[in-house]
């Protein structure tokens, strides 16, 4: 006789609920019938190993799903990255976190951040007008180490004309990304991650690919300037919003780190 009881309700749910948000993962990495077809080997595995005994079959399907794993890992990586993340990012993970971490942006006031926002503001528009390529990334609560690790350090206040000499064509550090961190050009030259998303608008180059990437990744927001259009686009949590002016550049950055600042309350 089965027996069924309490426990076995609720091993059943969580796996149901594992299940679930693995296959809005793969849904969303347009990796579905990867996921699907995963699982169908896992029934069949399950079948022939479980319920028929067949013991060589069984043998060589109990080989293939231990090397199977690593495989899923190699292949999902980015995938998987992306879920963790996204957990350790949720809310009360991040209060959790709070209390073995310093507290870095709860001392902000509206003073300091217009204080910040305006060179970056005038620099950007600046840039803009004269169709300067810059791509600038403002770190939020997930440190960027290893980004401003990949370029020069430089460690200075945000002024606007030492973001636009970064940024002129002849400088050797302009093709690369510029990482703000605390109210502070931390580096500059730096290499982001470049998102494979295949819906991003072919008129968009390396520069949008690199700052939906890093936003992807990561909870910073990024300012890019088009060199062929002059356009100005900011990126974060994986969205693009193209074609801001001054205005409404000013207000994004506002906007986000205020969300920012009420992220750490």
């Amino acid at each position: 006789m089965i027996e069924f009881g309490i426990k076995d309700f609720v091993d059943i749910l969580l796996v149901a609920v594992m299940l679930y948000y693995i296959y809005r993962l793969m849904r969303e990495s347009r990796s579905l019938n990867v996921f699907v077809g995963i699982m169908i080997f896992v029934v069949v595995w399950l079948f022939v190993s479980q319920i028929l005994e067949m013991r060589l079959l069984g043998t060589i399907l109990d080989k293939l799903v231990s090397v199977g794993v690593i495989v899923i890992v190699v292949i999902f990586q980015e995938d998987i990255r992306k879920f963790l993340y996204n957990l350790g990012a949720h809310r009360r993970f991040r209060t959790l976190m709070r209390l073995f971490s310093p507290k870095r942006m709860e001392d902000r006031n509206s003073a300091q951040v217009k204080k910040s926002i305006m060179p970056l503001v005038m620099a950007v528009m600046s840039m803009s007008k004269n169709k300067v390529g810059a791509l600038i990334v403002i770190e939020g609560n997930v440190p960027l180490n290893d980004i401003v690790a990949s370029g020069d350090i430089i460690d200075a206040s945000v002024n606007q004309r030492l973001i636009e000499n970064i940024f002129f064509k002849n400088s050797p550090l302009h093709d690369g990304a510029v990482v703000i961190s605390n109210f502070r050009i931390k580096a500059a030259g730096c290499i982001l991650p470049v998102s494979h998303d295949l819906d991003i608008p072919k008129e968009l180059g390396l520069r949008h690919r690199a700052a939906l990437g890093m936003s992807q990744e990561s909870d910073a927001l990024c300012v890019i300037v088009s060199e062929e259009t002059g356009y100005i686009s900011t990126s974060s949590g994986g969205v693009f919003h193209l074609r801001q002016s001054g205005e409404e550049l000013e207000s994004t950055l506002t906007e986000w780190l205020s969300k920012q600042s009420s992220k750490q309350i």
